[in-house]
């Protein structure tokens, strides 16, 4: 798999992409530049805000839903409109938003954690139908939050941990059932699971803070192949494209000396693999 520059565009933090299927297009985050960013036909567009973001889902064609550090908000991508949906962590300074995304029942599901990466200070929700419900609290670095395509099963992770854990959910309407159970435990490896998306056939595709990869797991949690990216820090993966078979890649160039110059760019390549399509998110 080549993997090559879609963007040289240099994120501090580049985060949250999402493969808009109604638009065919890509939007990501520089958290730390308070950037929601796009790709389109070659050029790039960004908008600008006055706090952090992090992640989205898209409710229709012109709208996204944004995770910022105190609310989930309606945005519009053509008039630049904004509308609150819910207050997030709204009464604590010390948080912000960072990894999410939408859920097969229309619901989305959004991590906070410190702004100085304070052990404990995060936690987990899921938003749906108008209701904010805590899902897990004492996060310290909230990712890898993603679904199953057949199964009614989350993922996510506390990078801090080294472990990625998979929690049963409702098929009714995806509220979790039971307690989440360990799925993947990297601590042997000395691997730190960021951001993750699953493939149609029940894979995860995990990336890995600081070892320069996505490496691709079986359903059953087994290392199945690992791509290499020209960068350490890779942030969050997302399939897209006309059929869903191209990953893309974002990256952080917080803590990385010039002599990285692929540091905050964002990447592509070919898998042969293909993707799910985003969620939906329902309001």
């Amino acid at each position: 798999m080549t993997v090559t520059t879609l963007s040289d565009t240099k994120c501090k933090l580049g985060e949250g992409p999402l493969w808009h299927p109604e638009r065919q297009q890509l939007f990501w985050f520089d958290i730390l530049a308070k950037r929601l960013i796009t790709h389109l036909d070659g050029a790039e567009h960004h908008w600008q805000f006055d706090s952090h973001v992090s992640a989205a889902g898209w409710i229709d064609k012109d709208n996204l839903l944004i995770a910022s550090e105190t609310q989930l908000f309606r945005f519009n991508l053509t008039t630049a409109a904004r509308q609150t949906v819910v207050a997030l962590e709204a009464n604590d300074p010390r948080t912000r938003s960072n990894d999410g995304r939408a859920d097969p029942w229309g619901g989305f599901w959004i991590g906070t954690m410190g702004k100085q990466a304070e052990p404990g200070l995060g936690a987990i929700y899921r938003y749906y139908r108008g209701q904010l419900r805590r899902l897990y609290a004492e996060i310290s670095i909230s990712n890898a939050i993603c679904f199953a395509p057949r199964q009614p099963l989350a993922y996510f992770a506390d990078t801090a941990t080294q472990k990625i854990m998979r929690q049963a959910l409702s098929p009714k309407d995806g509220w979790p059932e039971g307690d989440a159970e360990l799925w993947l435990d990297l601590t042997v490896e000395n691997r730190h699971p960021d951001g993750a998306v699953v493939d149609i056939e029940g894979c995860v595709w995990n990336a890995q803070w600081g070892a320069s990869r996505i490496a691709r797991y079986g359903p059953d949690g087994r290392f199945l192949s690992a791509i290499d990216f020209p960068t350490r820090q890779i942030s969050c993966p997302a399939f897209g494209g006309n059929r869903l078979q191209k990953l893309y890649a974002t990256s952080a160039a917080i803590g990385l000396s010039e002599t990285d110059t692929h540091a905050g760019h964002s990447f592509c390549c070919e898998t042969g693999y293909r993707g799910q399509p985003e969620h939906q998110v329902i309001l």
